[in-house]
């Protein structure tokens, strides 16, 4: 039995199998960092503004907070799939295309940003509630607040966040395929779902659950190593 299970792998499983699969998951990681650093890069500084426009902290604007809460409340409401079907005519505006990879980071970006931003705003809410008034009283400027105190603290909380987001993201760069977004999920509905080839399924489930363990194990890593509290 196993003699032809091996025989029924290798011979589905031939080189060029091999290198659709690392291609694959060389794309699946392009989508997930990528669409990561776009979510870091927009969504921190809309969590953080969510937090600071809150009651009681540095810059309390009611109206702010209320609109800011509102945009990421809608955004994070959204399931993906229906999301990458909605934001089709802006992928094609943005990258000339719907299909591939690179099109595909937008709608994960989308999905992202107010997915983080909402982590980082939460992230703050961890920090001390002292920590504000401890910092005026040393003549520390709102400016200096942020990136000599609040950042610094939620630095930990963060990293998780963006862990998190890169997990969530490799998820849903595997619905992406659904719609030619490339990657280990188009692989394996490509050749293992519409060519039967089972095995191909199975690799790129596998392979994309090591990325996810190994992404999670690096992200606490580095949470540890940075939180000194």
């Amino acid at each position: 039995m196993f003699d032809q299970l091996w025989a029924d792998f290798t011979q589905e499983m031939t080189p060029r199998i091999w290198e659709l699969v690392s291609l694959s998951t060389l794309e699946t990681l392009y989508m997930g960092f990528i669409a990561t650093l776009f979510a870091i890069v927009v969504g921190l500084p809309i969590g953080l503004l969510a937090f600071l426009t809150g009651k009681g902290e540095i810059l309390e604007h009611r109206r702010a907070n209320q609109v800011l809460n509102v945009i990421i409340n809608i955004g994070r409401s959204v399931p993906f799939i229906i999301l990458l079907i909605i934001l089709l005519p802006f992928t094609r505006l943005v990258v000339g295309t719907t299909l591939g990879t690179t099109a595909a980071i937008v709608p994960l970006s989308v999905s992202a940003i107010p997915f983080f931003a909402r982590l980082t705003a939460n992230a703050l809410l961890e920090i001390p509630s002292g920590l504000t008034e401890a910092a005026k009283s040393m003549g520390a400027t709102n400016w200096q607040i942020v990136t000599k105190y609040y950042l610094p603290e939620s630095i930990p909380i963060l990293i998780n966040g963006i862990t998190l987001t890169l997990v969530a993201l490799i998820g849903y760069s595997a619905m992406a395929g659904a719609v030619g977004g490339g990657g280990l999920g188009n692989l394996a509905i490509t050749y293992g779902e519409h060519r039967n080839m089972v095995y191909v399924k199975w690799i790129a489930t596998i392979i994309i659950v090591l990325i996810v363990m190994l992404s999670q194990k690096l992200g606490d890593h580095l949470a540890e190593r940075f939180d000194h509290r």
